[in-house]
């Protein structure tokens, strides 16, 4: 009777929805409706009373759309669960309220059409990866200014066909033919813009944003990282983070893994010359 009566004294009602928040039941399982605010779980940046996420919980797991939200009450990402998995249309947002990716996930990886945004809106990566989490069919980089960097097709992961390359004023700059990730060397033809273009004061546009680490990083005997060489990094929870070679803390080549509030791994992002070239798929 006492379990029973403090986990009635536990939970909250939510009056606009006329349904019971942060309910525990007899077995101290998590049920229904949960609103998880800072002072639960003592996020920096945040308020105590501030919304953390929000979502479903099924005997303690999550299920359905659970919603993160960032220090400044923006949404942080949309993510429907299934069995405390990540599994669906998910949408990460950056702090300034737009989209920073989107698309499907099924089997704990990336799978379809897939979106990555500047900070601008405009999208920078359009992918298409199989049922595996590797890029298949048709595949495109974008400039900032919206018009296409590269386009081309990919098999299993690996460039397939001709791939073309544009300047950012639009113009042909190549194409290259790939057999299996390998380019035909013997076969690449250059072009000269026909287009004059405008030089920019500021550095030139990546792939995607560059992977800095942090000096406070430590391998998994507690080795503080001096950011060059190889290093397999390890984040709070003992969980890797990053693998692979850097220089000057930039991560030049090798993969970063990315996980949920609660420690799941979602996602896997190689990078090869300091740009992001795809996922990897997860070992299931």
């Amino acid at each position: 009777m006492f379990i029973i009566c403090k986990a009635i004294l536990a939970q909250s009602f939510d009056l606009h929805n006329n349904d019971t928040i942060n309910f525990t039941d007899a077995l101290g399982k998590r049920q229904g409706k949960w609103v998880i605010f800072n002072k639960m779980v003592n996020k920096p940046n945040y308020k105590d009373d501030q919304k953390v996420e929000e979502g479903k919980y099924v005997d303690s797991k999550k299920n359905g759309i659970w919603k993160e939200f960032f220090p400044n009450n923006n949404l942080k990402s949309k993510i429907p669960y299934e069995n405390n998995r990540p599994s669906g249309y998910a949408v990460i947002y950056n702090e300034n309220g737009k989209i920073k990716e989107e698309g499907m996930w099924k089997n704990n990886r990336w799978v379809g059409a897939y979106k990555l945004y500047y900070d601008n809106g405009q999208v920078q990566q359009a992918f298409t990866f199989n049922s595996s989490g590797k890029r298949e069919g048709h595949q495109q980089y974008f400039y900032e200014n919206g018009n296409v960097m590269i386009d081309g097709n990919w098999a299993a992961g690996k460039e397939a066909g001709i791939l073309k390359e544009y300047y950012e004023n639009g113009d042909i700059k190549s194409e290259k033919n790939f057999n299996d990730g390998t380019v035909d060397l013997a076969n690449i033809h250059n072009y000269e813009p026909k287009k004059p273009i405008v030089k920019k004061v500021e550095s030139a546009i990546v792939l995607a944003p560059p992977i800095v680490a942090q000096k406070t990083e430590k391998d998994n005997l507690g080795k503080v990282f001096n950011g060059e060489g190889y290093w397999k990094l390890y984040n709070a929870n003992k969980q890797v983070s990053k693998d692979g070679e850097f220089k000057k803390f930039f991560l030049v080549n090798g993969k970063v893994y990315f996980y949920t509030s609660d420690g799941i791994l979602t996602r896997i992002a190689v990078y090869k010359n300091s740009k992001y070239e795809g996922d990897t798929p997860i070992e299931d």
